[in-house]
């Protein structure tokens, strides 16, 4: 790695789900200036999220279900023999 172009100054910090209110601490040297308590008693800066694994419907297999018997209806009345 070269020197000199990572930052010093990481910290921990409490990232906060805001759609589901799960959190999780990890480092990071994002600036913030909102603080929370975290579940450990202590004090922490928080990054407030939009969606996380834990929201997501990629991670979390809540994916909208496709009206596959629609579909194939539809093909069929689409493509069906004329007489």
């Amino acid at each position: 790695m070269k020197k000199g172009i990572h930052p010093e100054n990481y910290r921990f910090v409490v990232f906060k789900d805001m759609s589901n209110g799960t959190s999780f601490l990890s480092k990071s040297t994002a600036a913030t200036k909102e603080t929370i308590l975290h579940e450990d008693g202590k004090e922490y800066p928080v990054i407030k999220l939009e969606i996380s694994n834990t929201s997501h419907p990629f991670y979390t297999g809540k994916n909208v279900l496709v009206d596959t018997a629609g579909r194939i209806d539809k093909f069929k009345k689409r493509y069906a023999k004329k007489d």
